[in-house]
């Protein structure tokens, strides 16, 4: 029987190009790199474009990469494309489309970061399957490849042996599931603590927080302190009169300026943050059902199961079953 240090590392096959996303590669490239420290020699890591040399990135530092074709031949395990403004362009070239689609026929599992889909939705390797990008080109990926399905919502997905991943930091929940999916849950939560991630987030968790939802509609910042109130006191009873003193406003005046500016009621947000809340505490803990309805403001399990039910459109044991991140 093999040692484990006889067992053959993974190689895990990063591509750029010019115009990457810096973060689309960091962020993942560390995930797998901390994994090497919490399970050693777990993987071999690349990253190579067409040519090779300094790749120009969106910051003023450059990525040092391989020559692409040298990994023609090579053993993969994981290819992974990055994003960045110049993904559109890299997805017109037929050599380079041509030569991930080569190298995704030797590898077992074919992901991308943020607009990479692209790359591999003009490779034809995304056809028939689920796919994300970023939130603002979802519709881009949809009307140009009607072949793939597109979702809006998810941090990530798995469909089969093609992975993606929403914008920018969500490859790092990418490459989380990656290694726990390698390695076991335990090496992920391990890379997790080590980079400060605030949680380990399952695939189809929303790419958006109700808090950050919030903040994003209402641009003038002048609800943000209240937000975060609602959030730390979500086990409290939250009327309209509480949220209008807290803002020195009348109860009346209160809820016409925030559903103005918001977009939708006080009552209506005090809902979706105790929804986020119930989904983060179903995922981690394993409180009973009634203990999280109590603790996330909610007083019964039915209420809280409607309003699951509204915005998630699963009952709690469906999405503790799908999502749950604690052994």
């Amino acid at each position: 029987m093999p040692s484990k240090k006889d067992k053959q590392p993974k190689t895990i096959l990063f591509v750029v190009f010019p115009g990457v996303m810096l973060l689309d590669i960091a962020g993942a490239l560390q995930v797998f790199t901390e994994a090497n420290d919490a399970a050693e020699g777990s993987y071999e890591l690349i990253v190579a474009a067409p040519g090779g040399g300094l790749i120009s990135s969106d910051t003023v530092l450059p990525v040092l990469a391989r020559p692409l074709e040298d990994c023609a031949g090579r053993c993969i395990d994981t290819l992974i494309v990055a994003g960045g403004e110049g993904a559109i362009p890299a997805s017109k070239d037929p050599d380079f489309t041509s030569a991930i689609r080569h190298l995704s026929g030797l590898s077992r599992r074919t992901g991308s970061v943020c607009t990479g889909a692209f790359i591999l939705a003009a490779a034809g390797l995304a056809d028939g399957h689920r796919m994300v990008t970023h939130w603002k080109d979802c519709a881009a990926l949809q009307e140009q490849y009607p072949q793939v399905s597109v979702e809006q919502d998810p941090v990530f997905i798995a469909s089969g042996p093609v992975w993606s991943s929403a914008g920018v930091t969500a490859g790092i929940d990418m490459a989380l599931a990656m290694v726990s999916e390698d390695c076991g849950r335990q090496v992920s939560l391990a890379v997790a603590r080590t980079l400060v991630a605030y949680m380990v987030r399952p695939g189809g968790q929303s790419q958006f927080s109700a808090v950050l939802k919030t903040q994003t509609n209402g641009a003038s910042g002048k609800f943000d302190q209240l937000h975060n109130w609602i959030s730390d006191n979500l086990a409290a009873e939250i009327r309209v009169e509480t949220l209008a003193s807290f803002m020195n406003m009348s109860p009346r005046n209160f809820a016409r300026v925030y559903t103005r500016e918001i977009g939708q009621s006080p009552a209506k947000t005090v809902e979706v943050m105790r929804v986020d809340a119930v989904c983060r505490m179903l995922e981690e803990t394993s409180l009973p059902v009634k203990s999280v309805a109590v603790q996330t403001g909610f007083g019964d399990e039915e209420r809280m199961r409607r309003a699951l039910h509204r915005h998630r459109h699963v009952s709690p044991s469906e999405y503790r079953q799908r999502f749950r991140t604690t052994g």
